[in-house]
């Protein structure tokens, strides 16, 4: 009496009803690259002028939230996580943004940044 291997729910071969069309399968490479205009070419070279870090993000994002649970301003100012991840140039610019300013108050950002200087 001889045993068998298993068989499989994997099939040995693929059938061809299975496999995709030829023309589907790849897309041949093409040599010539899409029409450009030298508006959108400088926007790509310059583009990192007109946006902020991501860094920036967070931590205006961090320092909102922080806010809504109840810290002061300046006690996330002096967060060890703030310190360590701003300078205080980035802190000042941080302390100008419209959404912070909007989320926090303008009286809140005016005091922190007296407090600052």
């Amino acid at each position: 009496m001889r045993s068998e291997r298993p068989s499989s729910s994997r099939p040995l071969t693929t059938r061809s009803a299975n496999r995709p069309a030829e023309d589907e399968a790849f897309t041949p490479p093409t040599i010539q690259s899409p029409a450009v205009g030298i508006r959108d070419a400088l926007a790509g070279v310059f583009g990192f002028l007109g946006t902020r870090s991501q860094n920036e993000e967070r931590m205006a994002q961090y320092v909102i939230r922080e806010h809504h649970r109840g810290r002061r301003l300046s006690e996330i100012l002096d967060d060890n996580y703030v310190k360590n991840r701003c300078t205080g140039e980035q802190v000042d610019r941080l302390l100008d943004r419209p959404e912070l300013i909007h989320a926090l108050g303008e009286d809140l950002v005016d005091r922190a940044r007296q407090e600052r200087s």
